[in-house]
């Protein structure tokens, strides 16, 4: 009978605000949650067969909603690895368990946001124990291309505090100009012009190479300098052998003047690649050190000049450090994780990917801020940060909840209107069965 639909359908909005007192309840306590999703309730009518002889009353129900799309604000900390993203995507973790059973194969799971600190282990982990995974580097700082649709080449992304380490160098660039006067008629046969060069080896100790160049003579009685002609000798001073002699001819004519026309190396010296302008050093430890002067020709890059100038090897570079320890870690927009060193150079470990499903609130919430997939929310895929639709990682911060106090009291005042009104009707349908057995009387 109608009487008795009204009391279940009663009893059925006692039930569906309770369940949006849950969620307001819920989002209120971690309203100082970062990462926090919002959490809401949606109610849906229940509708019974009408008919000519009365209406039955269905009641409602309600389905618990998450707005995992919806971003908070960010707060600014004082950790390097206090991770956010500005924009979609999250963050792939796992959880501690089995990592520290060093089980093969972790949960994938998706956090929005985490102060991720490393423990005694270095594994970079949360205080409520998600792990960060990433791509790992190789020992030249490289990260290989990866699967972007699993998260079978992940791994917990670790830091070795006590890590030593060198960079050995890889270029010296001999940007100087060499004085064109000393190649005159009249020029001094017997100028030397040297650059000596720091570098540093396999093992990060200080070496040097040196370079000189002189004027060529012409071989005349008067000898006399081959006009934009030079000698180059190349020493390493680690164990003073000498690397290689090169004559190098620069141009004079218009449009060119002062690059190099051609560099022709002697008998036992080391390579010149007319393409790059590079001379390929062998060191000891089988290191190689590219001594950049400039492409034959004309050809670019061009470093070494000659002009009517002064002498000027201020423009010399090089790459490399020295051994240094672990000084902090850093990362990029682009989520590479970086470890800094006391030497000054940093080293790339790992790169941080970022997570997008094509239904982020279909994910299914877990504890600690955590999602996981499901069928709902599709298949994931790990994009290059900001790239894509996804964001760009930020360190040094973190997303704060998306609960908004103000409007969560409101619906606590409502709901609790809500939830008096179908108590109301509970007892007003008592009432009337009441009346009705009394007809007895």
């Amino acid at each position: 009978m109608s009487i008795s639909s009204s009391m279940n359908a009663g009893v059925s909005g006692l039930n569906a605000n309770s369940s949006k007192l849950a969620t307001i309840s819920d989002n209120i306590a971690n309203s100082q949650t970062n990462g926090y999703k919002r959490a809401g309730t949606d109610f849906a009518s229940m509708t019974l067969s009408e008919s000519a002889r009365g209406y039955t009353a269905g009641g409602v129900r309600t389905t618990a909603v998450r707005d995992v799309e919806a971003k908070g604000g960010f707060v600014g900390t004082n950790n390097p690895t206090d991770l956010a993203i500005a924009g979609r995507g999250m963050f792939p973790v796992t959880s501690i368990a089995p990592v520290a059973a060093g089980e093969p194969n972790y949960p994938l799971m998706l956090a929005p946001t985490g102060s991720f600190q490393p423990d005694a282990n270095g594994i970079l982990r949360t205080p409520s124990g998600l792990v960060l995974l990433g791509w790992a580097a190789d020992a030249a700082g490289q990260i290989a291309e990866r699967p972007r649709d699993t998260a079978a080449a992940l791994e917990p992304v670790a830091i070795n505090r006590a890590s030593v380490a060198a960079q050995p160098t890889s270029f010296i660039t001999l940007n100087a100009n060499l004085p064109a006067a000393a190649t005159l008629p009249n020029g001094d046969l017997d100028a030397v012009f040297p650059i000596t060069v720091e570098y540093f080896n396999t093992l990060g100790a200080s070496q040097s190479m040196a370079f000189t160049f002189s004027p060529v003579s012409d071989g005349g009685a008067p000898a006399a300098p081959v006009p934009n002609t030079w000698q180059m000798v190349a020493t390493n001073n680690a164990n003073g052998d000498e690397v290689g002699r090169y004559e190098i001819v620069f141009d004079s004519t218009l449009g060119r003047a002062g690059t190099i026309l051609s560099v022709t190396p002697e008998p036992g010296s080391a390579p010149y690649d007319p393409a790059t302008g590079t001379i390929a050093v062998q060191v000891a430890g089988g290191q190689e050190i590219e001594v950049r002067v400039g492409a034959e020709a004309g050809g670019t890059p061009q470093f070494l000049s000659q002009l009517s100038s002064v002498f000027s090897p201020v423009g010399v570079t090089k790459n490399g450090s020295p051994a240094g320890t672990f000084a902090g870690v850093t990362i990029d927009d682009l989520g590479y994780l970086s470890v800094n060193y006391s030497s000054g150079f940093s080293r790339v470990i790992y790169k941080i990917p970022v997570a997008d499903v094509p239904n982020m609130n279909g994910l299914r919430a877990l504890d600690n801020q955590s999602f996981a997939l499901t069928q709902a929310s599709g298949p994931v895929y790990f994009w290059d940060a900001g790239t894509g639709p996804v964001g760009s990682v930020m360190g040094f911060a973190q997303e704060q909840s998306t609960v908004d106090i103000a409007r969560e009291l409101t619906d606590l005042i409502q709901t609790q209107r809500a939830y008096s009104s179908n108590a109301k009707i509970v007892q007003t349908v008592d009432e009337m069965l009441q009346e009705t057995t009394n007809l007895k009387r």
